[in-house]
């Protein structure tokens, strides 16, 4: 029998050629997966950040627009000034004796002071106003002062940092609000002042003359493979030791009712409800 000398096998070369050439294109599509798979990863973590500082922004912004409110029906003016604030710690104390507790987070605190009704907040199950966290305040069906207070600080229980807020509900018991939110900075406009101005250069008289408050808030991602740089609500820019993602959000909110609230005079405040009727 005659045999075709032309057909014959692959040699070894040749076969080393084509692993080669199949490993090279596994790999090429492999590092292609995991770019997108790592480029899918940080653009959902931006948007979770996103979302968590816009969030806390919203919540925020909502009740200092509440500042300084009181139903037409309620009775003089109160005489404690409807916002105030801490520099890098909490606020403390009730009424007048308002006072900021140092922290070692890198926060503010912040305080809001209006008097809700069932209209001006959603009433609870039993008629009665409700704080930032839903929970009751006061007699059922009357109006009530309320007292909000925000800050942001690492939970004890799960190690994350969060957004906080204690209600009039239950004072002393603060609840977390937004997760993902390690940095809260306030500054406020004073009647007549410029530019804002931290809490630490407030006087007690100051209080009653802000206008504005310039909210800015700092969420945390998720831990980089490499440092990751950004900037902070102070506008410096950083670089965060635990290589985690971090975006920033800020918002100026107006205190919409500052003209009415510091009004002292029952006669002028009659007329603020003639005309606002």
């Amino acid at each position: 029998m005659q045999v075709d000398r032309r057909m014959r096998a692959h040699t070894l070369l040749e076969v080393l050629i084509a692993m080669t050439v199949g490993l090279l294109v596994l790999a090429a599509a492999g590092a292609l997966y995991h770019a997108q798979r790592v480029a899918q990863r940080r653009a959902e973590d931006g948007f979770r950040m996103r979302d968590a500082a816009g969030t806390a922004l919203m919540l925020i912004g909502q009740q200092i627009q509440m500042a300084g409110f009181r139903p037409l029906d309620a009775e003089g003016a109160s005489s404690l000034p409807p916002v105030f604030g801490c520099s890098m710690a909490r606020v403390r104390g009730d009424g007048a004796q308002v006072r900021c507790e140092p922290v070692r987070a890198s926060s503010d605190g912040l305080l809001i002071r209006y008097v809700g009704d069932a209209v001006s907040t959603w009433p609870t199950v039993s008629g009665q106003v409700s704080d930032c966290l839903g929970q009751g305040v006061g007699v059922s069906g009357e109006w009530s002062p309320v007292e909000n207070r925000f800050d942001a600080h690492v939970s004890p229980s799960t190690g994350e940092p969060e957004l906080y807020c204690e209600g009039s509900g239950r004072p002393g018991t603060s609840q977390p609000v937004v997760s993902g939110i390690d940095q809260l900075r306030v500054r406020y406009l004073r009647r007549g002042g410029m530019p804002f101005v931290d809490a630490d250069a407030m006087r007690v008289d100051d209080w009653r003359d802000v206008v504005a408050v310039h909210v800015c808030v700092r969420a945390r991602g998720e831990p980089m493979r490499a440092p990751v740089r950004h900037v902070d609500c102070d506008g410096r820019v950083a670089v965060a030791p635990d290589n985690r993602a971090r975006l920033t959000l800020d918002r100026i909110v107006a205190l919409r009712n500052s003209a009415i609230a510091f009004n002292d005079t029952s006669s002028d405040a009659t007329h603020a409800r003639e005309v606002l009727r």
